[in-house]
């Protein structure tokens, strides 16, 4: 238990070196709100690029790949023979999910599976009279697709109740309804790679956060894109799937693989680059925060030694009276523990309103007003203890050198 009277010495010393004990409080509390800041912001960054990405990213994506096996079948007819094969033909093979309907059912039995939705993704140009621009068609079923990705809330003109009413209806991306002057009620003609040709009408136009897919998608149902496919009712090019939690999505589709046969890859699997950035950024907020409550470690150690030295007769008396060394180290070990508990305190309070300051700054690009910023608890109390922790070992030190002092040479000296 704490001595009271260790306690008064303790806050006698901070008290009477006051200049000090602030500037060694400051340095806590910049370090303590650095780390508030840095981790709320980066957090926050990651999140909304998440988010983002997620806008028209599925956590896992179901699709039949072209077969990776090139084996020449006469080397396995005839092993002893000679073979020469010139100018070799890759033969058609089975693309895209027949059975659809099926794999949906069965995704859907799944616990963790939020939403799953079918689609035909086509490569086709748009046509306006005279003007064409190559882009990507995606056929959906309207309502798994809105649960999927919320993509009603991205229509900007129109009605996305149009697009659900009428069949031949499209809802298309501002960028490319631009470039081919086009508005809401007018008709565009599709063309797929086989020439086969469709007119849609534009019941409704997108803007997303990402301004290439503005730029040359279009969604129409999932019947009018297998039409201008020539596909059968259960056909689809790939099935989008989230589940509850986003980071699981490998030891889903790793679930997912072993029952169904057909590729699943994960965006973990598909998007490593996204992994890749949000622990940078989480690694540079935790190396800068570090680095900032490390030096004031430095600070509150320096201005504890220099209390020491100045203190040093004033340690010899007391020890000369029958203090001991477990005295001394608490008394010096309660000034630092006291500045970095109140440090930590303040600098909570100020990561909070920097914070808080920085997230209402108009920061205004696609898919953003402000500047991203998260508060979660376990930032500040993680602050508050790395705070802590670093003046208590900053502490420490000088308060270990004041306990092996003797008192006898010092009052002689």
């Amino acid at each position: 238990m704490l001595n009271s009277t260790n306690l008064k010495i303790s806050g006698k010393h901070l008290s009477s070196r006051l200049k000090q004990t602030v500037i060694a409080m400051l340095s806590v509390v910049f370090g303590t709100s650095m780390y508030v800041f840095m981790n709320g912001f980066m957090t926050g960054v990651n999140e909304t690029q998440d988010e983002m990405a997620f806008s028209t990213l599925a956590h896992i994506r179901i699709y039949n790949d072209v077969p990776e096996d090139n084996t020449n079948l006469l080397t396995v007819a005839y092993p002893d023979a000679i073979h020469n094969i010139r100018n070799p033909r890759v033969i058609k093979y089975t693309d895209g999910i027949k059975n659809a309907p099926e794999i949906v059912e069965y995704v859907e039995t799944i616990p963790e599976v939020d939403a799953v939705a079918p689609q035909v993704n086509l490569s086709v140009f748009f046509q306006n009279g005279a003007v064409e621009r190559n882009g990507s068609l995606a056929g959906i079923d309207i309502e798994r697709e809105n649960e999927l990705f919320d993509l009603s809330s991205y229509v900007v003109e129109g009605s996305w109740e149009n697009l659900q009413q009428e069949t031949n209806s499209m809802l298309l991306g501002v960028g490319i309804a631009e470039k081919l002057s086009l508005g809401v009620g007018d008709y565009l003609l599709v063309k797929n790679s086989n020439g086969i040709t469709k007119n849609f009408k534009i019941a409704g136009l997108f803007e997303t956060s990402i301004t290439s897919l503005d730029n040359s998608k279009a969604y129409v149902h999932i019947n009018a894109a297998r039409q201008l496919a020539s596909e059968n009712s259960g056909y689809a090019s790939d099935i989008q799937i989230n589940i509850t939690n986003y980071a699981e999505a490998e030891i889903i589709a790793g679930y997912l693989d072993k029952a169904i046969p057909f590729e699943v890859e994960s965006w973990i699997e598909s998007n490593g680059q996204l992994v890749a950035g949000n622990e940078l950024r989480q690694i540079i907020a935790l190396a800068v925060s570090v680095t900032i409550l490390l030096v004031a470690g430095f600070g509150i150690y320096n201005i504890m030694n220099m209390t020491v030295n100045e203190k040093i007769r004033e340690i010899a008396i007391l020890k000369a009276v029958g203090y001991e060394g477990r005295d001394i180290i608490e008394i010096f070990l309660t000034q630092s523990v006291m500045i970095g508990l109140l440090g930590g305190l303040f600098g909570m309070v100020l990561g909070l309103l920097l914070s808080m300051t920085v997230s209402i700054i108009p920061f205004e690009i696609p898919g953003m007003d402000t500047l991203p910023m998260t508060y979660y608890t376990k930032h500040y109390a993680l602050s508050f203890f790395f705070g802590l922790i670093t003046t208590a070992f900053a502490g420490y030190f000088p308060a270990k050198k004041a306990s092996n002092i003797d008192p006898v040479e010092i009052i002689r000296g």
